[in-house]
């Protein structure tokens, strides 16, 4: 059976996450059955397997995912033929391409890229309700980058996952966070971009809910350090809300859809 490797866009609103549930709209569930007009293994319970599971409110621009057809697809076909039936969903199949057999969206990823965005503004959002996190006051960036550099590197991150984490270790390397700065209509947005390997259960909601409070002034950057290395869940600061959290790009080490 041909392999078929997937890039994805959604917004995670309606959904329950990425995963499939039985009693909950999810993504995966909703890519399974527009598989399912297309494919008789999609009908009778066959599924897909993605690089990441969002959580319910999660967006995406890049997730991955690879599904085993029984007919040989042209790429463009299958992404024109899923959309068609994915309507009206809010997910998108931005490209598909034939990869190799051994190709596996989650287990053959090198890294894994999220976007967290943040406003800062008193009047409510419109255009991006669901879609960022909003505060009502300006964050210092400079003070949240100091923060971050603590999280930089291999660490236990135990202060920063779910205790519902189903990881067996607690021990990632974190390899970048950036945070930039931008102006909005009566306000400021900020953008955190982090990148690693993999990541806990909420530890991009937990590490940028923990900076939030740092650009508010109520932590000191330093704290982020301390919080760090207590390995302890209470010394985390709040976890962000899941509406400004975007999974922005899944690396292999040769780019399935061809791009750079």
């Amino acid at each position: 059976m041909p392999r078929y490797a997937l890039l994805i866009e959604y917004d995670g609103l309606p959904f329950a996450g990425w995963q499939a549930q039985a009693e909950h709209p999810s993504v995966q569930g909703a890519i399974e059955a527009a598989l399912a007009r297309l494919d008789p293994a999609y009908a009778s319970g066959a599924r897909i397997a993605a690089a990441g599971r969002t959580d319910a409110g999660v967006h995406a621009t890049g997730q991955v995912a690879h599904a085993d057809l029984a007919r040989d697809w042209d790429p463009f076909r299958l992404s024109e033929a899923l959309n068609w039936h994915l309507k009206p969903a809010p997910v998108a199949i931005l490209s598909a391409a034939r990869v190799d057999d051994d190709f596996h969206a989650r287990f053959s990823a090198l890294e894994r890229r999220y976007l967290f965005r943040l406003t800062a503004r008193r009047a409510p959002v419109t255009h991006d309700r669901g879609r960022v996190w909003q505060v009502l006051n300006p964050l210092d960036i400079d003070a949240m980058r100091a923060g971050a550099a603590h999280l930089i590197g291999l660490h236990d991150f135990t202060t920063f996952r779910s205790t519902m984490c189903q990881s067996k270790s607690p021990v990632k390397t974190l390899d970048q966070i950036t945070i930039d700065e931008i102006e909005i209509p009566q306000g400021r947005e900020y953008r955190f971009r982090l990148r690693a390997r993999s990541f806990l259960h909420n530890q991009v909601r937990s590490i940028v809910g923990t900076l939030e409070r740092v650009g508010a002034g109520a932590w000191d950057p330093a704290r982020v350090a301390e919080a760090l290395e207590a390995r302890d869940r209470a010394a985390c600061g709040p976890v962000c809300p899941p509406q400004g959290l975007y999974l922005s790009g899944v690396g292999y080490p040769k780019d399935p859809f061809g791009a750079g």
